[in-house]
């Protein structure tokens, strides 16, 4: 009689192009149980949007499994032996996890099931390259995509792999998916104030097919990908960026798709390069998480009173009085997703013009996206804020109305986003304020002047750098 595997899904809710899946599926010869452990160290800080499409995600994974997913929460490893003991498995797989509190986890899952006599199986990785494996000649991580880029070109590239068949998923007695969105978002920093803990209205659509459909759409429309990628108001970007969080998608299978030589898609592979790039960083260096990387920066003075609350929600809900800014945010609480272009202005903006700590920002883009991934979530406002790896100088500064109007010049971008500016001619509409208030009564008067604040953003960098140079 065959003995049944447990097959624990986290970043891999697929079925196919998933070693792990298979290496379940081989070991039992077909009897697998399949779970999904809701874990609340995980949960509580997730906001209410990730886990509505995480929720949504799982559904159309449970609905091709026949709808034997087995929903638990608690500690994993409880959760784990439990499960084991009722199915009568000795064995436990999952894919790797490389993030610093799943890694820990990962590591007391093996110990508690060792002790009760269950192996623990942790396969591949939801990268294309396992995090550290890109070395340089001293065997330390790289700190420059460029240089960790060329190396992790050249490593090699497995074809996907079909989804196992001939499996029989065991049912066991499971929790209803409503118990993942209690226990999300019970983990709610204060200067949150009253902003909205609703889900996103306007998600995009989750699972398997799904995301093998917006491949396919990406794929056909890549040309063009290199320059319009910038341009908010086209729908030039990928999208898959959700598919790929949850690892309905692997990166494995979206190069496969997208093989070629031309800029546009190099440009694109660039892409995945630089989630891979951060994810390395984070597992040599786990503090990023939750400081600066660059030590020379921890001094920068950021503000955090109550009228910073006040400007933080401000930020936050889109009324700033800058439209381009305004649109992101707005897009944010609408789509749980932002153009990437406007979530680098949105967060310049923060932190340079409204001098508050990056990770308030940070913090607000994991708890509202949809695709929030702490390794690129992390380190893409530590870029911006000139706090992180990239050798370029805090005093790169967006200008949210020279963005606009390079960007958005026609400001069908900020309209769509913005009501109160869409019976506002361009450039009008992208101007501060949303320009002649003849147009715009309605909308708000900008926050501060950006002139302004770039400077005193400058003043406070200097006053960092030199608080690090005297070592006070």
């Amino acid at each position: 009689m065959n003995t049944p595997t447990i097959f624990w899904f986290r970043r891999d809710l697929r079925l196919a192009d998933n070693p792990a899946l298979r290496e379940a599926v081989r070991r039992s010869n077909g009897l697998v149980l399949a779970t999904f452990i809701i874990d609340d160290e995980l949960s509580a800080p997730a906001g209410p949007t990730r886990a509505r499409y995480l929720r949504r995600t799982l559904e159309a994974l449970d609905a091709s499994l026949d709808g034997s997913i087995v929903i638990r929460r608690g500690e994993p490893s409880r959760v784990l032996a439990a499960l084991a003991n009722e199915c009568g498995a000795r064995t436990v797989v999952a894919t790797a996890d490389f993030a610093p509190y799943g890694r820990a986890r990962d590591q007391r899952v093996r110990e508690d099931l060792r002790e009760a006599n269950i192996e623990t199986m942790f396969l591949d990785s939801p990268y294309v390259v396992v995090p550290g494996t890109v070395r340089n000649q001293a065997g330390a991580g790289y700190l420059v995509f460029g240089a960790y880029a060329r190396g992790w070109s050249t490593e090699p590239l497995p074809a996907p792999l079909d989804a196992p068949s001939d499996v029989t998923w065991l049912r066991a007695p499971s929790l209803a998916l409503d118990e993942l969105e209690d226990a999300a978002g019970t983990r709610r920093p204060s200067y949150f104030g009253d902003l909205p803990d609703a889900p996103a209205p306007r998600l995009m659509a989750a699972g398997e097919e799904a995301a093998f459909a917006q491949l396919a759409l990406f794929r056909a429309h890549l040309d063009g990908y290199a320059q319009g990628r910038d341009v908010p108001s086209r729908d030039a970007t990928s999208r898959l960026s959700p598919f790929v969080r949850f690892g309905v998608l692997h990166p494995r299978q979206v190069l496969a798709a997208l093989s070629g030589t031309s800029p546009d898609h190099q440009k694109f592979v660039d892409e995945i390069g630089w989630r891979e790039f951060y994810a390395d960083v984070l597992f040599h260096h786990p503090a990023s998480a939750r400081q600066s990387f660059q030590g020379s920066m921890r001094p920068l003075r950021y503000d955090n009173d109550a009228k910073a609350q006040e400007r933080f929600r401000a930020w936050a809900l889109g009324e700033t009085g800058y439209p381009l800014v305004d649109a992101g945010m707005r897009q944010l609480l609408e789509e749980g997703w932002m153009h990437n272009r406007v979530r680098m202005v949105a967060a310049s903006f923060l932190v340079k013009h409204l001098h508050l700590d990056w990770r308030w920002g940070a913090r607000w883009f994991m708890w509202r996206l949809a695709d929030g991934d702490l390794a690129s979530n992390q380190h893409g406002w530590q870029w911006t804020a000139g706090t992180g790896t990239d050798a370029a100088p805090f005093h790169r500064i967006f200008n949210p109305t020279l963005q606009a109007k390079r960007f958005d010049p026609d400001g069908v971008y900020v309209k769509r986003y913005v009501e109160e500016l869409r019976d506002t001619p361009a450039p009008d509409c992208l101007e501060p304020g949303g320009g002649s208030s003849l147009f715009n009564a309605r909308y708000v008067a900008p926050l501060v002047d950006a002139n302004e604040e770039r400077l005193e953003a400058l003043a406070r960098f200097a006053e960092a750098r030199e608080l690090a140079r005297s070592g006070s």
